[in-house]
């Protein structure tokens, strides 16, 4: 069940982010008068009002820390780090700091972690879930897309063992994935879709059924793409034992959606549905004249409405005809 903050979460769309966070680039260092500045919080402390010369201009040192960038590391790229137990000590002050790029070092660090460490860090998760779920809805983009990062790192680390943590990383991975900052929602998608390749299906499915009715189209559409991406991973025995009855109608109902990806999402897993059925009855992939008792049409028929069942055949029978042509 999800919790009375996830609900108030899904039914309300960020508002916008600022716009002076960099989309790409930077490493919390900008060059002030020919030196380069590594540590925002020393500049801070040495005096908050100095001014520095960027080429020509005097400007003041707040304006110059407020416009730093911020370099998003591929999770290739991370490198590990010297001292471990020092890391793991300073992970949830770091995360519950009000310096926003303490905030992105620390979210970095717990990837580092996720890669090289992920069972010294293992234990932490359930103080660190929800931290991680905190940078998240920060209103910074740097904050929120390092966050995003960090919970693919965690979702290719832990796999199942995010379960009991995923609810609240889902409905946040979903709402910045239907936004319209580009780069945040891209991140989003791909964290998504790690998501989809690192957790066992037969745990994910019923999480993500919920967000299939969501009164938001655009979280209903990212949900279906998780959904029919996560089935093919049941395999032939997987989906037999998840329902096959319950997959067609959930496809069945998406087929309708309002947005085209809910639909082709729709599409793909009833393709995916058909090919099992008729594997799993010994049935051929050529369209009968007359549908037998344990036809694909047959199966459709009952167990969906006429007009549902006549949608998913016309989807079915469309892509069959164009195999058939092909073949």
């Amino acid at each position: 069940m999800m919790s009375g903050n996830a609900l108030r979460d899904l039914n309300t769309l960020p508002a916008s982010e600022r716009k002076n966070d960099s989309s790409s680039k930077g490493n919390f260092t900008k060059n002030c008068n020919g030196n380069t500045i590594e540590n925002v919080q020393e500049l801070q402390k040495k005096n908050p009002s100095s001014v520095c010369i960027n080429g020509g201009e005097t400007v003041n040192a707040a304006v110059e820390v407020a416009n730093l960038e911020v370099e998003y590391i591929e999770s290739e790229n991370l490198g590990d780090l010297e001292d471990v137990n020092t890391c793991l000590e300073k992970l949830l002050p770091g995360l519950e700091s009000k310096d926003w790029v303490l905030v992105v070092e620390t979210l970095n660090n717990v990837r580092r972690l996720s890669i090289f460490h992920r069972e010294e860090m293992h234990s932490m998760l359930g103080d660190l879930i929800p931290l991680v779920v905190k940078s998240l809805k920060n209103p910074r983009s740097a904050v929120c897309k390092t966050a995003i990062m960090t919970s693919a790192d965690i979702f290719s680390a832990y796999n199942d063992d995010l379960i009991e943590f995923l609810d609240p990383l889902l409905v946040q991975l979903l709402l910045k994935s239907s936004q319209d900052k580009r780069f945040v929602c891209e991140a989003a998608e791909r964290a998504l879709e790690v998501m989809t390749t690192s957790v066992f299906p037969m745990s994910l499915l019923p999480k993500l059924q919920p967000y299939l009715k969501n009164r938001n189209p655009r979280i209903r559409a990212k949900a279906s793409m998780c959904f029919s991406r996560s089935v093919p991973r049941l395999g032939v025995e997987g989906i037999q034992e998840y329902g096959i009855d319950k997959l067609i109608q959930v496809a069945a109902s998406q087929l309708s959606d309002q947005l085209p990806e809910s639909r082709e999402a729709a599409r793909t897993l009833l393709l995916e549905l058909q090919t099992v059925y008729e594997k799993s009855n010994g049935l051929s992939t050529t369209i009968p004249e007359q549908p037998e008792m344990n036809s694909w049409e047959h199966f459709c028929q009952s167990k969906l409405s006429p007009l549902s069942a006549q949608a998913v055949l016309r989807v079915t029978n469309i892509a069959r005809e164009g195999l058939v042509i092909g073949s």
